[in-house]
Order: structure tokens, then sequence, then C-alpha cells
């Protein structure tokens, strides 16, 4: 992997835009299910549907909580230096790139591949503290710590 320069703080701004965009999408649909929800007749033909529409809104309403929650998370991760892998860092290794911030998973930044992990999956937890150099084992796949920023 060919060293590049990364900017941090246009990183974090753009999971930030992600995160928004995917709460504009989201509310969309939600308002179009809960729209959807009245205009369906109040008969027992149509309770089936009823339901369907319903368990439906439930699953927007928990997508929503999850996607707020990590735009409130995303209030943690500053724009911090440090020589060891925390909340903020972005590391380099040898297979890929890390964004320590929100389980936001796989993105392209600059025509980039990048994944936002969040400090509670296990590749975080393998990567915890340790700095350039240093290396680790995670489903049989070894990588080495090319850069911290």
């Amino acid at each position: 992997m060919q060293k590049q320069d990364y900017n941090k703080e246009n990183i974090r701004t753009f999971v930030n835009e992600q995160i928004s965009g995917k709460i504009k999408t989201l509310e969309f649909y939600l308002n179009f299910t809960l729209e959807a929800s009245r205009e369906v007749k109040k008969t027992s033909k149509y309770d089936s549907i009823r339901e369907e529409i319903q368990e439906e809104i439930y699953h927007l309403d928990k997508q929503m909580f999850a996607l707020k929650n990590m735009r409130r998370e995303m209030q943690k991760v500053l724009n911090v230096t440090s020589k060891n892998v925390q909340l903020g860092s972005l590391v380099i290794t040898n297979k890929a790139r890390f964004y320590i911030s929100v389980s936001l998973g796989e993105f392209f930044f600059e025509n980039t591949r990048f994944y936002a992990i969040s400090t509670e999956s296990p590749m975080y937890k393998i990567m915890a503290g340790k700095s350039v150099g240093d290396s680790f084992v995670l489903n049989k796949i070894h990588q080495e710590i090319l850069e911290v920023l």
C-alpha cells in the first residue's frame, strides 16, 4: 500500500455527511410508510396489511434510533493526533485503512476504500493501543500497522 496523505478532518466530515444522508433517506421512507398506513381502510379485510406496515415502521424506527445514536457517538470522535490506536485514529495497515469512529462499515473517500469501525468491533479491540510497526492477526489475516494518524 503506497503512502498517501490523509486529512482526518475531511474524513470525519465525510462520515458525518454519510450518516446524515442515511437519516434523511430513512426519514423519507418512514414518512412514506406512515402515510401509507393512514390510507389503509379500517376493515378486517386489511388487517394483515396494517400489521405488515406496523412491522415495517417498527424496523425503520429501530434503524433511525441506531443512526441517531451513531451521529451522537461521532461527536465524541475528535481530530487528535496520537502514536497509539484510539478513538479518532486513522489506522493504515498493509491490508486496509480503518477510521476508528462508528460502525459505518466500508466507504470510499477520494477513490480510496476505508472502513469506519467502532471501539466495540473485534478489529479495534485487537488494534487498541498498538502503534506503527506493531502487527496483529484477526480471522487468520496478518496485518502490520504502517501509520497511525
